[in-house]
């Protein structure tokens, strides 16, 4: 394996990569200078396709534009340059923001959000779920942060990253009602160093954990048993997703780009890693399907 750094923006958090699979293009971006960038590798062109207020993540609509997910809990459409407020705010979420999302099957969206201060202490985030429709459901606080999230090649289970608990959890999920149940430990990393962030899963339904201050990505069989590392020449190795015609290609994300000095001279740089050579495959994510 081969590690190839494809462009440094230096990221204050780079995250939430994206592969369009209609495009041939990855996308990603930085949260919070709310920028997001577009790469594409047969031309090896890349640049910044939006910028502007903090971005947690984003997904693409099946109709076209990016979903974005930002600070106190907003939800707004970009589409040929316009923005649409689907959701303005939510309740207790108005000093947070989003931090990781996910679309499923169907086209409704997975989002978590950081915890946010308040004088009595932090309230912990959550994991929301937003339907077709528009409307919005939590699903379940005590979030310490929360991030990365999957579903297994069957789709009948879902997966949860709570990181600075250091933990992945596997949940039944039923793509019929989007209800989540079941839930039940699949990763507890709390003796190594840094903690999970974004994850993706390939076709053998291995899990692909970033490790945040651990300098690697780290992947898990589907029991949970760890099969092997990447390690990177910087610290906060933050997302991953599959990408490339046959969605061999890895796509990972790094952040601490405006402290390099401690991080690496590239933290906060955009990667790849070709993984045809032993075989592994990822599946194209899903599209949004929110309805304005």
């Amino acid at each position: 394996m081969q590690l190839e750094l494809l462009c440094d923006y230096a990221c204050n958090t780079g995250e939430n990569p994206l592969w369009h699979p209609e495009e041939k293009k990855i996308y990603w971006n930085d949260i919070p200078r709310g920028r997001v960038f577009c790469y594409d590798p047969v031309t090896q062109q890349h640049g910044i396709v939006y910028e502007g207020e903090v971005i947690g993540g984003f997904t693409f609509q099946a109709d076209g534009g990016l979903l974005l997910f930002q600070r106190q809990g907003a939800i707004r459409l970009l589409k040929n340059g316009v923005l649409t407020t689907l959701i303005a705010s939510l309740p207790n979420e108005e000093d947070s923001r989003f931090n990781d999302v996910i679309a499923d099957p169907t086209g409704r969206v997975f989002c978590g959000t950081m915890p946010s201060p308040d004088p009595g202490g932090p309230t912990p985030g959550a994991l929301y779920r937003l339907d077709l429709d528009g409307s919005i459901t939590t699903l379940f606080g005590d979030v310490t942060v929360s991030n990365g999230m999957g579903f297994t090649p069957d789709l009948k289970q879902f997966y949860h990253t709570d990181s600075l608990k250091k933990t992945i959890d596997r949940f039944d999920y039923d793509n019929t009602s989007g209800n989540l149940s079941n839930r039940t430990p699949f990763v507890h990393s709390k003796a190594e160093i840094g903690v999970p962030d974004g994850m993706t899963v390939d076709t053998e339904g291995c899990v692909w954990s970033a490790r945040w201050d651990g300098n690697c990505l780290t992947r898990y069989s589907s029991q949970g048993r760890e099969l092997m590392r990447i390690y990177f020449p910087v610290k906060k190795v933050s997302s991953a997703c599959f990408g490339g015609d046959d969605f061999s290609d890895l796509y990972v994300t790094t952040a601490g780009g405006h402290i390099k000095d401690s991080d690496g001279i590239h933290a906060g740089a955009l990667y790849r890693v070709s993984l045809r050579a032993l075989g592994v495959r990822g599946t194209p994510e899903f599209y949004s399907r929110i309805r304005f």
